[in-house]
């Protein structure tokens, strides 16, 4: 072909490439005009309760209103396939920062995920309150179906208990636990039926940047639109973390359901749930209780010195979500398949206006996902375009689509617009969590994280039309997760006998015998603990060796003599009971 042919050929090109454009930015705007409706409505709420409601003095919840209601019974549920990496620091974080008694940690685990049934039975030597329940078939299953038989072990502990739980708690194995939060789940029982706390990703390195995307997203998210949902719609969605269900509910919805509360055709159990109990009337909230938390932090991307700083923020859960791209995607193409698609075919759009809004603001991520990526693709060729006309290889083209006083041009501008909107409050919502450093990478990561939902979408898409067509099943997918460290947790050295009540090992009145025996007789707590048949050898060894995992204090210091008098030797553990 002449050469002659090629700059027309090009004009047709770039005219086609402008139509196409055209196109995307009428569906952009389309979802922008979404987006700005949720940021209209959550600040004009956030001025209106800060100028008459906080204006008329009502009282703040405090924490002595939460620690002076007693305590009732707690169930706390996580359902656990290939988790042996995490389960065990999990749970010792979890029992070792709750300021709580009155609760059972129940475990669910398969028949066929022994290094996971090693790890939490090794923990149910130590902690009297864990109870491990067995899924009788092998796994994975579904997060729903390992749930339906922890709640059944939940309702058996029941009838043995003098007093029935009044809240079954969900958390995953890896989860971050503040210690108030059962206290606050124990005040809101049993007049709320559902109660959502914030879920936040724990701090990650500047350079960690998918691991970043969560940061930024749960950041926004969990600020503004999870707020906007409860007061369009009084519905929450379950976060599928810290998410507390009362008896009652617990109770409808298993008589409802031959006693399988949670929906195992879907894939995401959670989001389900408090839909369901939204439709039955049920109270739910999105508990915003403000708490303050102590963070490490690396100032200047890492090249500044390290500071500990204390965080003002709602009471909620934290953890470490995936930090390499296949990870993260494969986890949100659950997310998209479970609330999208499956949500789509079982939910429909049945309830209010303002619920039906909601359902369409779920389930537009199945197409935008994919608009936004050929949004950038587009953004490319005409980069490109410029590039060749501003260098002198390209000059004929046909007049432009978008020239001047155009509607095209100023809806560019609109799109323009709305995205500064997006990327301001984005930063806005992370550098109030996490300081300026993430607040900067806020906008590029934005980027990373389009790419990661439209490759979750596009598995979803796949994974769902291979179940509709091709019979596959739709299993658990799971996701391997990390667990902070003892250093990040900053986890402090207890007494032994503090330990082993907080293990449930020994009562409060056990250890008062045990001490009163110990300063008669100057024993070692743990031998006396033996010798009177309070305790048996295990868990004394138990003990001894979480003691020695948690950081020593500095020999010679005021600490290290407090501890002296509670330590007990290692050898002295082998003697008998």
């Amino acid at each position: 072909m002449s050469s002659l042919y090629w700059p027309y050929l090009l004009a047709d090109y770039y005219r086609i490439l402008e139509m196409f454009t055209a196109v995307v930015g009428i569906l952009i705007l389309v979802s922008s005009l979404d987006d700005l409706f949720i940021d209209l409505w959550y600040w004009t709420r956030q001025a209106y309760r800060k100028l008459l409601i906080r204006r008329k003095r009502y009282q703040a919840l405090t924490v002595e209103q939460l620690l002076a209601k007693p305590e009732q019974p707690l169930a706390i549920m996580i359902p656990a396939w290939l988790e042996y990496d995490v389960i065990a620091p999990m749970l010792e974080n979890m029992v070792g920062s709750l300021d709580y008694k009155n609760y059972y940690i129940f475990v669910g685990t398969y028949c066929n995920d022994q290094r996971t049934i090693d790890e939490v039975e090794r923990m149910r030597r130590r902690y009297k309150q864990l109870i491990r329940v067995e899924v009788p078939h092998g796994g994975p299953t579904c997060k729903a179906d390992c749930l339906n038989w922890i709640i059944q072990a939940i309702f058996a502990q029941d009838a043995r208990m003098p007093e029935p739980f009044a809240g079954m708690i969900l958390h995953d194995s890896e989860d971050v636990l503040h210690r108030l939060e059962l206290h606050y789940f124990n005040y809101l029982l049993p007049r709320i039926d559902f109660i959502q706390l914030p879920v936040t990703s724990l701090e990650r390195d500047w350079y960690e940047l998918v691991a970043g995307t969560y940061m930024d997203e749960f950041a926004e998210w969990h600020t503004k639109d999870l707020v906007v949902r409860e007061s369009l719609s009084r519905m929450v969605p379950s976060a599928g973390v810290g998410t507390c269900f009362s008896r009652r509910a617990m109770l409808e919805l298993s008589a409802e359901t031959n006693n399988q509360p949670f929906n195992t055709d879907t894939l995401t159990e959670d989001y389900d749930i408090g839909a369901r109990l939204a439709r039955r009337g049920m109270k739910q909230i999105f508990g915003k209780f403000p708490v303050d938390y102590v963070a490490k932090r690396s100032t200047w991307f890492g090249h500044g010195r390290d500071k500990m700083i204390a965080i003002r923020m709602p009471l909620g859960v934290r953890e470490y979500f995936p930090d390499t791209f296949r990870t993260a995607y494969r986890q949100k193409a659950r997310w998209t398949l479970g609330i999208g698609l499956q949500g789509w075919s079982q939910v429909g759009w049945e309830g209010s206006l303002a619920t039906k809004y909601l359902l369409f603001r779920d389930r537009k991520g199945l197409i935008t996902s994919f608009i936004a990526i050929l949004a950038y693709v587009l953004l490319a060729q005409h980069l490109f375009f410029l590039a060749i006309g501003i260098s002198g290889y390209w000059s004929t083209f046909f007049p432009s689509t978008f020239r001047p006083n155009s509607w095209l041009l100023d809806l560019m501008w609109v799109n323009t617009f709305a995205l500064s909107l997006r990327i301001i409050q984005r930063a806005y919502f992370v550098g109030n969590m996490y300081g300026w450093e993430h607040a900067l990478l806020s906008g590029p990561r934005m980027i990373i994280g389009n790419f990661i939902n439209a490759m979750a979408a596009a598995r979803a898409w796949r994974l769902y039309l291979g179940y509709l067509f091709l019979n596959k099943p739709l299993v658990w997918d799971k996701t391997m997760h990390d667990f902070p460290s003892a250093d990040q947790l900053h986890q402090q050295r207890m007494r032994l006998g503090e330990l082993l009540v907080s293990w449930r090992a020994i009562d409060e009145n056990t250890l008062a015998q045990a001490l009163k025996a110990q300063a008669e007789e100057h024993k070692p707590l743990g031998q006396i603990l033996l010798e009177n048949g309070y305790l048996d050898a295990d868990t004394l060894n138990e003990a001894i060796l979480f003691q020695q995992e948690v950081s020593e204090p500095a020999p010679g210091s005021p600490e290290a003599a407090k501890h002296a008098d509670a330590t007990v030797n290692p050898e002295q553990v082998t003697a008998k009971p």
